[in-house]
């Protein structure tokens, strides 16, 4: 396989999960008598330009479905996120009646029906028509698209230009990720601003969160490679800002590279890049070494929480999951978990519920089944979302329930 950036050779390994059905695949009770399609689960990084990457083995239509399952409304922890990125948006970038802000991977309208509220013209650009329809049920113009340099030039022709693209959790998930940027310096007006938010690479190998990699995850991002399929792409990094969110993110904010003088590009913003740039070539991570470990910490998780599971059982304790995430999904077919260690999953989405999961065929049920069950112990699979869920779920505790996660080490609290 070659790098989907540079087109060098990979031969460096990453992370080895073996095989796994796509993590969104989730499976309606007819589908549970039929076969699932597993595809091998490989990361490999690229020592050119240092992209981490999935090997390919499933096209984009085939993962991102008409059923696609993931709503971004159902965190409201996310939905705050959003709020406050529109706010600061609004601020920074003096957004009014007079701007257009484009969303690009809208998803379920968690971000633009903040935008629109705030009485800015948008629109959202979003492929799965599952998504698609619960944002245009917000009032919300979707474009039900895959986005890149065609779209984009359409878009642009027709005047529909962008002071603000916003590009959330979206950039690890395309697999011509050249022709996907490319596509921004086309849309943004020459004095416009996108921002992309993504897991850091950085924080996911430190924090063991081996989870994270699934299909549908083609790269695995560090501002290093960034930087470098950004400036091949048209666009000039002028700011970066570290998240908590997803285990820790970065948002980068990126002009067209033919933006002279642009605005928004100041001394303070390009100390930042730069400084962080930096933080990751003192980690190592242009170096195979950095990434040597990471099989090593993948394999520990898995054992640690079969043994957790074994445990419970032989105690007669009860356990259950919940978040049909998916991580955990990724988590729970490494492991090899199945119904007999884990009967149920909780979640919180109507789509979700009365469906399994794929792989494991573990069944996803509603949080009314929870209080009937009251589990000994309940094993949070987003782990990104712990207080949360916590938080939401805090009547388990007056049955005695007990909580846990398994990354980056099995941990249980009261």
């Amino acid at each position: 396989m070659k790098c989907r950036h540079c087109a060098q050779p990979l031969t460096l390994p990453l992370l080895d999960l073996g095989s796994a059905p796509p993590s969104n695949a989730y499976l309606s009770p007819a589908a549970l008598h039929a076969p699932e399609v597993w595809y091998p689960l490989r990361v490999l990084v690229c020592q050119h330009c240092w992209l981490a990457q999935t090997e390919d083995h499933a096209g984009r239509e085939a993962l991102f479905t008409d059923r696609y399952a993931y709503f971004s409304s159902y965190s409201s922890s996310w939905l705050a996120h959003a709020r406050q990125y529109v706010a600061q948006m609004q601020s920074r970038l003096a957004l009014g009646p007079h701007s257009c802000v484009v969303e690009v991977a809208a998803n379920d309208g968690y971000l633009l029906q903040y935008v629109q509220q705030a009485g800015i013209p948008c629109y959202g650009i979003e492929p799965t028509a599952s998504t698609a329809a619960a944002a245009r049920a917000k009032g919300l113009e979707i474009i039900e698209r895959f986005f890149g340099v065609a779209l984009a030039d359409e878009l642009a022709a027709a005047g529909r230009q962008a002071d603000l693209i916003a590009a959330n959790n979206v950039l690890a998930h395309v697999p011509d990720i050249n022709d996907f940027v490319a596509g921004f310096a086309r849309l943004l007006k020459p004095t416009g601003v996108a921002t992309f938010e993504f897991p850091h690479l950085l924080r996911m190998v430190q924090g063991c969160q081996f989870d994270t990699a699934y299909h549908e995850h083609y790269s695995y991002l560090s501002l290093t490679a960034v930087q470098r399929i950004f400036a091949a792409s048209g666009l000039q990094l002028i700011d970066v800002q570290e998240l908590p969110t997803h285990g820790g993110s970065l948002r980068v904010f990126a002009v067209r590279a033919d933006a002279a003088a642009h605005p928004q590009a100041t001394p303070a913003g390009e100390a930042r890049v730069q400084a962080l740039l930096e933080a990751e070539a003192q980690a190592g991570m242009c170096s195979a070494a950095f990434y040597s470990d990471f099989q090593l910490q993948a394999l520990r998780i898995k054992r640690e929480l079969l043994t957790f599971l074994l445990q419970c059982q032989a105690q007669g304790q009860t356990v259950a999951a919940y978040g049909a995430a998916a991580k955990g999904n990724t988590l729970l077919n490494f492991a090899g978990v199945r119904p007999d260690l884990l009967p149920y999953v909780v979640d919180a989405n109507p789509a979700k519920q009365g469906q399994s999961l794929p792989g494991s065929r573990i069944p996803i049920v509603d949080e009314a089944h929870l209080q009937r069950e009251r589990p000994d112990v309940v094993l949070i699979l987003p782990w990104n979302l712990r207080q949360e869920v916590a938080a939401q779920l805090a009547y388990v505790r007056g049955w005695g329930g007990r909580f846990a996660v398994a990354v980056p080490r099995v941990e249980v609290w009261a």
